[in-house]
C-alpha cells in the first residue's frame, strides 16, 4: 500500500508499474508479430498457415488435394483455414493476457472466439459434399446470319472543269 504522506514512493512505484506495462507492451509487440498458425488437415491434403490477424499466409496441396474433387477440395481447404484462425486467435489471446487479462477488451477478444462446443462436429465437412453433376456440355455456336446484299456504290456525276470563277461562287 502506498503511503499517502510519502509521495516520492508512490512516484516510484508508479514508474515501476509503467515501466512493466511498457516491457509486457514490448513483449507482446515481437510476439504478436511472430505469431501464426499451422493445421494441416486429417488426411493430410490441405495444410494452411494464417497470421496473428486470420489472415491466410500459406496454403499448401498435398498430392491427395487432387482426387478429392472441386467442391469437397474447397470445403477442406475452408474448414482447415477455420481451424488454423482459430487456433492463431487463441495464440494472440495469450500473448495479450499479462497485459488485459481481466479487462473489458480481452473479455471482448475472448467472447469472439468460438469455443469447442459452439463448433460443428468433427465430422469432416467435405465429406458431406456430394459431386456436383457436372456441368452439360455448351451448345454449339450457331452460324451468323447471313450478311446483307452489298449496296451498289453511288454514282459520282462528271466533274465539272475547273474555272476561275468556281472558288468565288463556292468557296466550301
Amino acid at each position: 500500500m502506498v503511503n499517502p504522506a510519502n509521495p516520492t514512493q508512490w512516484v516510484e512505484e508508479y514508474e515501476a508499474k509503467l515501466a512493466d506495462l511498457k516491457k509486457k507492451s514490448q513483449d507482446l509487440e515481437e510476439n504478436f508479430a511472430n505469431a501464426s498458425a499451422t493445421v494441416q488437415s486429417k488426411d493430410g491434403a490441405v495444410t494452411v498457415t494464417v497470421g496473428p490477424n486470420g489472415g491466410l499466409q500459406n496454403l499448401v496441396l498435398g498430392h491427395r488435394a487432387v482426387e478429392l474433387g472441386a467442391p469437397k477440395l474447397t470445403a477442406l481447404i475452408l474448414e482447415t483455414a477455420r481451424k488454423a484462425q482459430k487456433q492463431a486467435a487463441n495464440q494472440v489471446l495469450e500473448l495479450f493476457k499479462p497485459l488485459g487479462e481481466g479487462t473489458e477488451a480481452y473479455r471482448m477478444v475472448s467472447d469472439a472466439i468460438p469455443q469447442d462446443d459452439e463448433e460443428l462436429d468433427e465430422t469432416d465437412e467435405y465429406d458431406e459434399i456430394e459431386e456436383a453433376e457436372p456441368a452439360p456440355a455448351p451448345a454449339p455456336p450457331v452460324a451468323p446470319p447471313a450478311a446483307a446484299p452489298a449496296q451498289p456504290a453511288p454514282v459520282r456525276g462528271r466533274s465539272r472543269a475547273a474555272d476561275d470563277e468556281d472558288d468565288d461562287n463556292q468557296p466550301w
